[in-house]
């Protein structure tokens, strides 16, 4: 398991990536998901849902009905690029882990400078991040 990135500093990103488990969360109206939201707004942080999230909460059904309302209150979802691809490929390979879909959330906080991410798997996504300081790991 990869260090703590939250001892004594403090983030270095105003951006906020929510993972399947954080927008699953939000959807389900937890309050330490909620809390978190709120802080980041609050502070203005810029919130991202990458699109692999999506699909891995959507279903095309009528109990997608809370996601949606999450999916629509955080706003657009960012295009999926080339970068975030081969990112992802190179954290695999380093982490050791077919995590596929954990490996491009993390990669799109890479590729953006850095960010933190809100996920309930924290450690899959520290061990994906762990040479990356830039990204930091927020478990639910």
């Amino acid at each position: 398991m990869a260090p703590t990135r939250r001892e004594g500093l403090q983030a270095p990103s105003q951006r906020l990536i929510l993972d399947s488990g954080a927008v699953i969360a939000l959807a389900r109206g937890e309050p330490r998901a909620r809390a978190f939201l709120a802080r980041a707004l609050e502070a203005r942080a810029s919130v991202e849902i990458p699109v692999v999230v999506v699909a891995e909460t959507v279903r095309g059904g009528p109990r997608d009905a809370p996601v949606n309302w999450i999916l629509k209150k955080i706003g657009p979802v960012p295009d999926t690029q080339e970068i975030h691809g081969r990112i992802a490929g190179q954290l695999l390979g380093a982490a050791r882990s077919a995590a596929t879909i954990d490996a491009l959330v993390v990669a799109q906080a890479v590729a953006g400078g850095g960010a933190q991410i809100l996920t309930g798997d924290r450690e899959d996504l520290e061990r994906l991040a762990a040479s990356h300081p830039e990204v930091w790991i927020e478990p639910l």
